[in-house]
C-alpha cells in the first residue's frame, strides 16, 4: 500500500480503501483511527455482509446502485461479492438491469467513472486521454449510445454498458481493474425524450453523421493510437451502419475487436456446437433461418460459415445454409439498400416464386418453406417466434434449436417456457437475457443464457497473457469452440445432457480454458509472440488478477 496516502485520502479511493478490514495497526499508521467503526472484519466477511446488503434492496435497478456504489467506494470488496455471486449478480450489474440504468442514467448519476468524449472536443481528445484515471490500460470499451441494447439511443447514458462490460472483464477474465477503462463517444442524440429533459448530462444537440462522424471516430482512435498503444479496444452498442464499417476500417491496424458482431457469434457458436452434438447431428447438416439482418445477426452468420468451412464446405455450400428474413421480409438479391455483408446471404428472386408473399415472405413462410433446423433471432422484435412458426418448425425437426437472442428480456423473440411447451420439451434453447429454468420431464432444466461474458472477459485475458496485436476471426473461432468444450466437461453426473453453455456459476476457471484456445489461435496466427501451451497457461493464470486486499495496487 502506498504510504503517501493517509485518512480520508485513503478511504476515498476504491483500488485501496479497505475499510472494515483495515488492522489496528493499519489504523493507526495510517491515520484512519476514529475514521471507522471499531470492528475489525476479515474481506469474506465483508463480502457477506455486503450479500445480505445488496437483498435489502427489492428493486433490480437499486441493487444495480448499490452495486455501483460499492464499486466507487471499495472495488475489491464489489469484485470478491461478484465473484463469489456470479450468476447472481450478473442480471443486476449487466443485462437487463444495465438498460434501465441506462435508461435513466442521468437521473442516478453518482460519481464520475471513466471518460466522456465529446464531439466538440474532438481535436483535444489526446490531451483528454491524459486525465484518465491510471496511465496503464489493458483494456478499454468505447460506446456512442446510439443502439443500445434493444432500447435504441441513449445518448450519454450508454456510459453504463462499458461499465459494467468491464466489471465482467475483470470479475470474469481477471483484468486488473485499474487497467480499464470505460469511454463514451458523445456524438450527440437523437432521442426526443432526453433532447428535451432538462436533466439531461450529455450533448444536448442532435448526432453527428457522415463525414462529421467519421471524423469523430478517426481523431479517438488516433488519441488512442498514440497515448494508449497495444491497449484492446472493444468497441460497444454501435448501430448497425457504423458497426461493421468502423470494425472493417480498424481491425487491421488496432488490438480490437466488436463484441456485437464477434462476441455474440462465439457464444452463439459455442451454444451451437454443443446442441448439434446433443441432437447427434453434425453442424454441416444445420438450415439456419435468422431473424434480424443487423451486425449482429450477420455477424453470428459469418462465424458460423467458418466453422462450416473448416467441415469442408466451399463458401457458396456454407452460404446457402442461411435464410435471413428482416422487417421487411426475406433478404432478396432484388432487395435495394442491403449491406455488402448482407447481400452475401440474399436469395435468388427464382427460389420464392412459387411461395406465399411472393417477393415479400415473411418468417412464418420461410420456416414452411425451408425447414429449418435451427431459428436464431437477433431482431429486437419481441414475440416474432410465436407458436405457429415454432410448431411449424418442430414438425419437421426432431430436436429443433431456436435461440432467441435479442436484449433485454422484453425484446426476446420467445419465451422458452413456450418454446418447451410447443416443441413437447424436444427444443434445444439458448437466450440472450435470463430466464428461469424449465420444468420438462418432471426436472428442472437451466436455460442457457448465450450471453456474451462467455467469451469477451476471456479475449481480454488472452491478448494481456499472450501480448497479442491483433483479434484475428480464427482467435474467436477457437474461443467459440472452448466454450462449447467447457459446456460438454459440465455435464451433470447423473446421465443429463450437458448444457448448451457452462455454468455462469463457473465462468472463472472456464475463462482461464477460453483463454488459452485464443491465445494458441494468436500465436498460430503470428499475432502473438511464439509460446508453448505450458507457457501461456501460465502466462494467463499469472494475469487474471484476484480480488484480494494484497493485489489491490498496480504495481
Amino acid at each position: 500500500m502506498s504510504d503517501t496516502i493517509h485518512g480520508t485520502a485513503l478511504l476515498s479511493d476504491p483500488l485501496r480503501n479497505k475499510g472494515t478490514a483495515f488492522t489496528p495497526e493499519e489504523r493507526s499508521a495510517q491515520g484512519l483511527d476514529g475514521l471507522l467503526p471499531p470492528a475489525v472484519e476479515t474481506l469474506d466477511e465483508q463480502a457477506e455482509r455486503a450479500h445480505d446488503a445488496f437483498f435489502g434492496y427489492d428493486k433490480p435497478l437499486n441493487r444495480h446502485i448499490y452495486l455501483r456504489q460499492l464499486q466507487d467506494t471499495n472495488e475489491v470488496l464489489f469484485y470478491r461479492l461478484i465473484t463469489q455471486h456470479v450468476e447472481e449478480m450478473l442480471p443486476v450489474i449487466y443485462t437487463p438491469t444495465v438498460g434501465e440504468a441506462c435508461r435513466r442514467f442521468s437521473e442516478i448519476y453518482r460519481r464520475p467513472r471513466g471518460l466522456f468524449l465529446s464531439y466538440d472536443d474532438r481535436h483535444r481528445f489526446r490531451e483528454i486521454l491524459r486525465n484518465r484515471p491510471n496511465k496503464e490500460v489493458d483494456v478499454l470499451v468505447v460506446t456512442d449510445g446510439q443502439r443500445i441494447l434493444g432500447l435504441g439511443d441513449q445518448g450519454v447514458g450508454g456510459m453504463g454498458i462499458p461499465i459494467g462490460k468491464l466489471s465482467l472483464y475483470t470479475a470474469i477474465g481477471g483484468i486488473h481493474p485499474a487497467r480499464t477503462l470505460p469511454v463514451l463517444l458523445d456524438a450527440g442524440t437523437d432521442n426526443e425524450d432526453l433532447l428535451n429533459n432538462p436533466h439531461y448530462l450529455g450533448r444536448r444537440q442532435r448526432r453527428v453523421t457522415g463525414a462529421e462522424y467519421d471524423e469523430l471516430v478517426e481523431m479517438f482512435v488516433s488519441a488512442v493510437e498514440a497515448e494508449l498503444p497495444g491497449t484492446l479496444l472493444q468497441w460497444e452498442d454501435f448501430a448497425t451502419v457504423h458497426a461493421r464499417p468502423i470494425l472493417t476500417r480498424y481491425q487491421d491496424r488496432l488490438l480490437t475487436f466488436n463484441d456485437d458482431i464477434q462476441g455474440t457469434a462465439a457464444v452463439a457458436l459455442g451454444a451451437l456446437t454443443t446442441a448439434t452434438e446433443i441432437a447427434g447431428t453434425r453442424l454441416a447438416d444445420q438450415r439456419f433461418v435468422v431473424l434480424g439482418a443487423g451486425s449482429a445477426a450477420v455477424g453470428v452468420a459469418d462465424m458460423i460459415r467458418t466453422a462450416l468451412a473448416d467441415e469442408g464446405l466451399s463458401e457458396r455450400e456454407a452460404l446457402d445454409r442461411f435464410w435471413f428474413v428482416d422487417v421487411d421480409g426475406l433478404l432478396l438479391e432484388s432487395r435495394s439498400g442491403l449491406t455488402e455483408e448482407q447481400r452475401a446471404y440474399a436469395r435468388a428472386d427464382d427460389e420464392v416464386r412459387d411461395w406465399d408473399g411472393n417477393g415479400n415472405p415473411e418468417l412464418a413462410e420461410v420456416v414452411r418453406q425451408v425447414g429449418p433446423t435451427a431459428l436464431i433471432g437477433l431482431s429486437t422484435a419481441h414475440g416474432a417466434f410465436t407458436e405457429e412458426v415454432v410448431r411449424q418448425m418442430a414438425a419437421g425437426c426432431e430436436r429443433p434449436v431456436i435461440f432467441p437472442l435479442s436484449n433485454p428480456t422484453s425484446h426476446s423473440e420467445a419465451d422458452p417456457a413456450d418454446l418447451a411447451r410447443w416443441t413437447d420439451g424436444r427444443v434445444l434453447v439458448a437466450t440472450g437475457s435470463p430466464f428461469p429454468p424449465l420444468r420438462i420431464d418432471g426436472r428442472d432444466v437451466p436455460v442457457a443464457q448465450a450471453n456474451n461474458v462467455y467469451v469477451f472477459p476471456a479475449i481480454g485475458l488472452a491478448v494481456t497473457a499472450a501480448h497479442a496485436t491483433r483479434v484475428t476471426d480464427r482467435m474467436m473461432v477457437a474461443a467459440a469452440r472452448a466454450v462449447g468444450r467447457c459446456a460438454a466437461h459440465s455435464a451433470p453426473d447423473d446421465g443429463s445432457p450437458a448444457p448448451l453453455l457452462p455454468p455462469l456459476g463457473r465462468m472463472r476457471d472456464a475463462a482461464r480454458e477460453i483463454a488459452l484456445a485464443a491465445a494458441l489461435a494468436a500465436v498460430e496466427d503470428g499475432v502473438a509472440p511464439k509460446a508453448t501451451e505450458e507457457e501461456l497457461r501460465a502466462a494467463i493464470r499469472k494475469a487474471q488478477w484476484v480480488p484480494d486486499y494484497g493485489s489491490a495496487t498496480t504495481g
